[in-house]
C-alpha cells in the first residue's frame, strides 16, 4: 500500500518551517537546508591540540573562544574507534584522509558508495570512483566520503531492500542547485524509504547516507543539540 506523504518537518537556516506528517506509522523527518550562495559550510574533526571535538558542545565553545558562532552541525560520515574518518576528508581545501575505495563490510562499503563535496562553484555527490578526476581539476573545498549512496542519477541504490525490517534512526544529504539538503529521519526508517524520501518528496537524483544511530544535529534556529555518542567529522555552518 502506498504511504501518504504530507509536508515534513522542514527548517531553513533563515528560519522558515513548514511542518509534514505521513500515515499514521510513516516515518518523521527533519530537513535542513544550507544555501551556499549566503552561508558557508566547514568540515571539523579536531582541535588544535589534535583532539577529536567529539561532541557539537565541544565544538560551540572552541569556536566561541575565537568569537565565533556555531549556526548548524551534523555528523559528516562514518568514523573509526578513533573518531578518524573511514573514506576521504578534505577540510579547508587540503586532503586529510585519502579515499576509499576497498572492499569491506558494513554501509560504508555497500558499492557504490560516495563523497559529499563542495568546490567553489556548487556542492555536489557523486560515485566515490569518479571523485580523482574531478579532484584532479581543482577547486575542491571540503569533501566526505560515506556510504552506501542512497540515489545515483535518480535510481536507488541496487542493494536496498522494500519493506526491510531494518528500520533505525538515519540521515543523510542531497544538493539541489547550490542548497545541500540534509535529512535527519526523526522514528525508524528503513533504508529503501529512506532513499524514496529524497527522490519522491525532495526530488533529488542523488543522495548519500551519513549514518545510522549517531546521526545527530545541532541547531540555533531549532534550538537543538543532540548527544548520541561522541562523533568523528561534522559539518557545520559558523558565523561570522
Amino acid at each position: 500500500m502506498k504511504k501518504l506523504l504530507l509536508p515534513a518537518l522542514v527548517f531553513l537556516l533563515a528560519g522558515l518551517a513548514w511542518s509534514a506528517a505521513g500515515a499514521v506509522d510513516a516515518p518523521r523527518y527533519t530537513v535542513v537546508k544550507v544555501d551556499l550562495r549566503t552561508e558557508r559550510l566547514a568540515l571539523f574533526l579536531n582541535d588544535d591540540t589534535g583532539v577529536a571535538f567529539k561532541r557539537f558542545d565541544r565544538l560551540e565553545a572552541w569556536l566561541k573562544a575565537r568569537h565565533k558562532q556555531l549556526l548548524f552541525a551534523v555528523n559528516a560520515g562514518m568514523y573509526h574507534a578513533d573518531f578518524a574518518p573511514v573514506g576521504l576528508l578534505v577540510r579547508e581545501g587540503r586532503e586529510e584522509a585519502p579515499l576509499n575505495l576497498a572492499d569491506g563490510v558494513g554501509n560504508f562499503f555497500r558499492k557504490p558508495n560516495g563523497v559529499f563535496l563542495v568546490t567553489a562553484d556548487e556542492p555536489r555527490i557523486v560515485e566515490a570512483s569518479e571523485y580523482p578526476a574531478l579532484a584532479a581539476k581543482g577547486g575542491v573545498q571540503l569533501a566526505t566520503q560515506s556510504g552506501p549512496l542512497l540515489l545515483r542519477h535518480g535510481a536507488v541504490h541496487p542493494a536496498l531492500i522494500p519493506n526491510s525490517d531494518s528500520r533505525k534512526t538515519r540521515n543523510g544529504v542531497c544538493v539541489s542547485g547550490a542548497t545541500a539538503v540534509f535529512v535527519f529521519a526523526e522514528t525508524p526508517v528503513n533504508f529503501y524509504d529512506f532513499a524514496l524520501y529524497f527522490r519522491d518528496v525532495l526530488h533529488c537524483r542523488d543522495a548519500l547516507y551519513l549514518d545510522g544511530t549517531v546521526s545527530a544535529i545541532y541547531s540555533k534556529t531549532l534550538q537543538r543539540n543532540d548527544f548520541v555518542r561522541d562523533l568523528g567529522p561534522m559539518l557545520a555552518v559558523v558565523a561570522p
